[in-house]
């Protein structure tokens, strides 16, 4: 049976091929929405590109008849852009000049189901008996508790964790095992007896790993940030996800491996250190100054860690200023890297959590020959009103990638930046 659903104007503005996601169903789109998403079309931010696109979209469905009859669609469904009337019926609480509130009439009067990415949309709908369900067709089908963490444990026995000492190689995996998973070995029945290990899916075994003394001065506290340092420092891994909450020491881990991998070892030409200006796109020029006095309050966590590492390295705190002068180091806003192409650099795209989909696609598909690329954020602060825990570009990444020999993630949970830190990181 033939369903109907409601488009919200959300929906648009972050899939401009949504009307091609229901199948063989009819899609209604309200003609206020055409008038909501039309006044989004100028910018340079993801949006109003989509905006833009979907127009363009439209604008080739007419062409095969009347929008307000229902054109076909190649899925099977009709498409129609909709007016309604309004009757006696009106539901009390809605207000016809609210525009989400003549969406919700309009799948009322329509029979149909409003699809919206706004969770006060979906609570109105219930309010008057009006079915709503969220956008789903960009979003990863599993719960946030399922999501890759990257790594696992292992239980071998006494033989086969000597042998993986002495030989830094022991046979292991089973049906699932992800290449580049990374494993707390132990002992069966002697948990004190552990060592940690990368699976690798050539070898069909477990592997020792590398970054055990650090890098650029900084050691790691835990498992997690041993494994991290492991794949920031492997040069046959090309992208790496860190996931984790603040202060599990993501950013400070992968800035670290960067200048080690750059100005010590010589792997790659430069470090490029990046992050999205909240939304990805906007234009930086409201506020006063230079390009680079811009970028400063977005840029500042950035400053700050450098400011450590080169502290702690046995520089002055200001000495990376030098290096950004002599292009070894570059930090600048994601706004501008449509188009690019970045090859033999180490790129570090922070708080990657509030990029979508197609954002993170457009910043991998700029990587050139010889580029690493390491994205790293938190699932949980999320700063855009269209994204979530599970179709934010970065969880998005971390998990259609994670079956490829040259991907490695790892979620870091627990806290290091302090202790006050870490208690308000769980309690607050």
């Amino acid at each position: 049976m033939t369903k109907k659903f409601v488009l919200d104007t959300n929906v648009i503005l972050s899939d401009p091929r949504c009307i091609y996601k229901f199948e063989d169903n009819d899609i209604y789109i309200p003609l206020i929405v055409v008038e909501e998403f039309d006044r989004h079309k100028k910018g340079q931010e993801e949006k109003a590109r989509n905006a833009r696109a979907f127009s363009r979209e439209i604008d080739e469905l007419r062409e095969k008849g009347e929008l307000s009859k229902g054109v076909e669609l190649y899925t099977g469904g009709k498409l129609f852009i909709t007016v309604v009337e309004k009757d006696d019926d009106l539901p009390l609480g809605l207000d016809l000049s609210i525009n989400d509130d003549l969406i919700i009439y309009t799948a009322l009067k329509k029979g149909a189901i409003v699809v919206s990415k706004d969770t006060n949309v979906r609570l109105k709908c219930d309010a008057v008996s009006v079915p709503a369900e969220d956008y789903k067709a960009n979003k990863l089908i599993v719960e946030n508790d399922q999501l890759y963490t990257g790594h696992s444990t292992a239980y071998i026995t006494l033989e086969e964790i000597t042998e993986f000492r002495d030989k830094d190689f022991v046979k292991y995996g089973f049906e699932g095992t992800i290449d580049n998973q990374y494993f707390i070995i132990k002992e069966k029945d002697n948990d004190r007896n552990s060592a940690l290990g990368r699976y690798s899916k050539k070898l069909g075994g477990l592997v020792s790993l590398g970054g055990e003394d650090g890098t650029w001065g900084i050691l790691p506290k835990n498992a997690e940030q041993r494994f991290a340092l492991d794949a920031l420092l492997n040069d046959d891994i090309k992208l790496v996800s860190l996931v984790g909450k603040a202060g599990t020491g993501k950013t400070l881990l992968a800035v670290a491996a960067g200048l080690t991998k750059s100005l010590e070892e010589k792997t790659y030409k430069k470090v490029l250190i990046s992050r999205p200006v909240v939304p990805m796109g906007k234009d930086i020029g409201y506020l006063p100054g230079s390009l680079e006095e811009k970028l400063d309050p977005w840029m500042q966590p950035i400053y700050d860690n450098l400011d450590y590492l080169f502290g702690e390295h046995g520089g002055m705190n200001q000495q990376w200023k030098m290096l950004v002068e002599q292009g070894l180091i570059k930090i600048e806003a994601l706004t501008y890297i449509r188009g690019r192409s970045i090859p033999e650099q180490f790129l570090i795209v922070d708080e990657a959590q509030n990029l979508s989909m197609h954002e993170i696609k457009t910043i991998i598909t700029r990587v050139g020959e010889g580029t690493k690329v390491v994205l790293t954020g938190d699932a949980d602060q999320i700063d855009s009103p269209y994204l979530d825990a599970l179709n934010n570009g970065l969880t998005y990444a971390a998990d259609r990638m994670k079956n490829e020999s040259i991907v490695a993630h790892v979620e870091l949970t627990k806290g290091e930046r302090s202790k006050l830190a870490d208690l308000a990181a769980k309690l607050l």
